[in-house]
This record gives C-alpha cells, sequence and structure tokens, in this order.
C-alpha cells in the first residue's frame, strides 16, 4: 500500500481530514527549507506538497511565483529538490511527500530518469498543473512504473461531463482547486466548495483535498469538515517571504516562525470535526 493510500485510510478511521502544507523546495534558502520541510511532519502535517521551482508557474498568484524566483536564486534545481525529499526520508519515512509543479522541468531532466530518481528519493505523489489528462501519456506510464501517485486537479469548471476524464488514471487523491483563477488570490465559498466536493465524490472513491485560497485556520477548519484534505500553499510562502530581503538575505528565525504557522493551522483541521 502507497503512503498516500495508508495515511488518507488512518485518517478516515480516525473521522479527520488531512493537513497538506506546500513549502517550495529550495526556498528561502537550500539549508533553510530543508529545516522546514523536516519540521513538518511535527507540526502536524499529514501529507507535505513541495513545489517543483519553475520561472514560469502560470496557476500561481505572486506569493508562490516570489517563493520559487526566490527558491532559483538560491541555487534550486530538479536534482536539489530531490536531494531535499532524501533527506527529509532520512528520518521520516511515513509522511507522503507530493511534488508539485509544471511539466518543462521534468521535460528537461527526462521524465524516464525524473520518475526513477523520485521514486528512489521517496516521492509519492505527482501534480502536473499544466498537463490536462489528454497529454498524461507523457508522463503518467513512467510514473506509476516506479509507484507514483498521479494526482489530477479538478476545478469549478469541471462539468459532470469533464469529470471521468479527470479521474481516469488518477490515484492518490483528487485535487479541487476551489476558486477559479491564480493560487491565493481569492477567497471562496465553503457552501458553494462542500457542493461541489459532494458533485465529485459521487463519480469516485478517491479522496478528495482542496486548496487554493485558504489562509487562515478558520478556513482550514471550514474545508476539513466536508473534505478529505485542506491544502494551504500561499499563506505558508507569504510567511517565509518575510523573512527575506530585497538581496535575497534570510532573517533567523524563518523555521520556527513557518512551522509555529503551519501548526496552527493543522489545529484548525483537527479539530474541525470535533
Amino acid at each position: 500500500m502507497s503512503r498516500i493510500k495508508a495515511r488518507f485510510e488512518k485518517l478516515k478511521a480516525a473521522n479527520r481530514a488531512a493537513f497538506i502544507p506546500f513549502i517550495t523546495a529550495g526556498d528561502p534558502s537550500l539549508a533553510v527549507s530543508a529545516e522546514i520541510l523536516k519540521g513538518l511532519p511535527d507540526a502536524g502535517a499529514d501529507l507535505i506538497e513541495l513545489g517543483m521551482p519553475f520561472t514560469d508557474p502560470m496557476a500561481d498568484g505572486p506569493a508562490v511565483q516570489a517563493a520559487g524566483l526566490r527558491a532559483l536564486s538560491a541555487g534550486a534545481t530538479m536534482k536539489t529538490t530531490l536531494e531535499l525529499v532524501r533527506g527529509f526520508r532520512a528520518g521520516d519515512d511515513e509522511t507522503p511527500i507530493v511534488l508539485m509543479g509544471y511539466a518543462n522541468p521534468v521535460f528537461a531532466y527526462d521524465v524516464a530518469a525524473f520518475a526513477k530518481d523520485a521514486a528512489a528519493a521517496g516521492v509519492d505523489g505527482m501534480i502536473l498543473v499544466d498537463i490536462p489528462p489528454e497529454e498524461a501519456a507523457e508522463f503518467a506510464p513512467a510514473l506509476n512504473a516506479a509507484g507514483i501517485d498521479v494526482i489530477r486537479l479538478s476545478t469549478p469548471t469541471t462539468t459532470d461531463a469533464r469529470l471521468p476524464a479527470v479521474l481516469h488514471g488518477a490515484s492518490g487523491f483528487l485535487y479541487y482547486v476551489s476558486i477559479t483563477g491564480v493560487t491565493g488570490t481569492k477567497d471562496f465559498d465553503p457552501a458553494e466548495v462542500e457542493r461541489e466536493v459532494r458533485r465529485i465524490k459521487k463519480q469516485t472513491e478517491l479522496p478528495v483535498g482542496v486548496g487554493f485560497g485558504i489562509k487562515t485556520p478558520e478556513q482550514a477548519a471550514a474545508i476539513a469538515r466536508f473534505a478529505d484534505a485542506a491544502v494551504v500553499g500561499s499563506a505558508i510562502v507569504a510567511r517565509v517571504g518575510q523573512f527575506v530581503n530585497a538581496a535575497g538575505e534570510v532573517s533567523p528565525g524563518c523555521a520556527a516562525d513557518v512551522l509555529g504557522f503551519v501548526t496552527e493551522l493543522s489545529a484548525g483541521v483537527r479539530a474541525a470535526r470535533g
């Protein structure tokens, strides 16, 4: 059983949603990023999304874009991203890690080689936000062969007729994007999101996680009452950005502050169902 499936089954038995924080690999520096990553499980992360830095993150808002640029300026590459995962796995063999990002860096690495190296490092799932289901044949076979879940995105514009194509070949969990637009730029309507999650669940037994727009413990709790996971990204990487000056220098205390915020978010999720 994959780490992702095992974690969701454990949480389902406990009647609790997963809390999934997102950070960008290498932000604000390779060392501080590794410190944050290693501290996330103790701060309440049930799964972790690790962003693969890219120069043109078209689905992301200003906060995640800035995080990617900070990471790239600090020397982040696909190889250093996998090294971060490998370092994390040296101390944690249970918390699932999902890489999230764009197709270009994976193509540049070579898809088959990337799948092999990512699995060896300890990656459990992949979200490629710019690859529609019709293009999945470029990636999915190599990822599946390596034991990596291919996690798909559903959005407010995904109709009942379109949903089967999105779900075909999907595994791990389904990521529902709560807003139309880029990450971290709008608020969501919990009642509307709940209706959409229930609609999706009529067509799949996969867990459904919700992200884009969750910024506070209260919003995370609102999602966790009905969804299988609450994903928070922009609010966390914006917190990282507060510790980086214009010269790219990182102030002390970044990791501790970010992990403290993650703890607050996870507490909201854990208390959501009483």
